[in-house]
């Protein structure tokens, strides 16, 4: 019996994570937009459009990720369409592991805003430099704020959900005392062998709650109390005042 040859399509991904959600330009129905135009200005036509909504780049751990992985796998698809390649992914190491899947399953990625296709060596050499450049970028962006969050911290200064152990007063973190007695102790109970669990337990039969809402505490909550950086870095009185 003759084997049935399956019709390959072009397919486009468009993303958004949290943050970008409100910015202009980088809206799920923005990227459709500009692809649509693209495809019908290069004579291409888009058979699925694929979104992940609210996905991190970090990761190709997302749900429409994996529905076209699956395809490009299958040796379904032709080209891939994107507006941006941070779209698709921001790790250098997961662009490279992209680029060679496309190649073995002759898939086309092309780059709308970049004006890039790896149907061409130079194409696939300029989208391996870009994602070079944007892991760079996104480096010093962490290291930048790495060091804004070191400085606010050793002046005491909010950023965020005011830390156990301290409460907000205008610009200003100031401790609370009983608050620091109970870090004291929780320190004690860990390094005594306590479980995160029963730590818990106790803040909570000591009427003490979270500061980040709700009155449970999970053991996440509790890890984050023992490793937060306002508390490792400053010294904790040993009784109760």
């Amino acid at each position: 019996m003759p084997r049935t040859l399956v019709a390959r399509k072009t397919i486009a991904y468009a993303r958004v994570s949290t943050e970008d959600q409100a910015k202009e330009g980088v809206s799920l129905d923005a990227q459709r937009a500009r692809i649509e135009a693209f495809a019908l200005a290069t004579g291409r036509s888009v058979n699925e459009v694929i979104v992940d909504a609210g996905e991190s780049a970090k990761s190709l751990a997302r749900p429409g990720m994996r529905r076209v992985l699956a395809a490009v796998r299958s040796g379904e698809v032709a080209a891939l369409i994107v507006l941006k390649l941070d779209r698709l992914t921001r790790s250098v190491r997961n662009l490279l592991d992209l680029i060679d899947l496309f190649e073995e399953s002759r898939t086309d990625l092309i780059s709308v805003s970049e004006s890039l296709d790896t149907a061409s060596a130079s194409g696939r050499m300029v989208v391996q430099i870009l994602g070079v450049m944007a892991e760079f970028e996104r480096a010093q962006l962490s290291e930048r704020t790495a060091s804004a969050l070191a400085h606010l911290r050793h002046a005491r200064r909010p950023y965020g959900h005011a830390p156990f152990g301290w409460r907000r007063e205008h610009n200003d973190l100031v401790e609370v005392s009983r608050e620091q007695w109970a870090l004291s102790v929780v320190r004690r109970k860990h390094e005594g062998g306590d479980s995160l669990s029963q730590i818990g337990r106790w803040l909570a039969s000591e009427g003490f709650e979270p500061h980040q809402g709700g009155r449970a505490w999970r053991k996440q909550t509790v890890a984050q109390i023992l490793n937060s950086r306002m508390a490792l870095e400053t010294s904790v009185p040993v009784a109760k005042s």
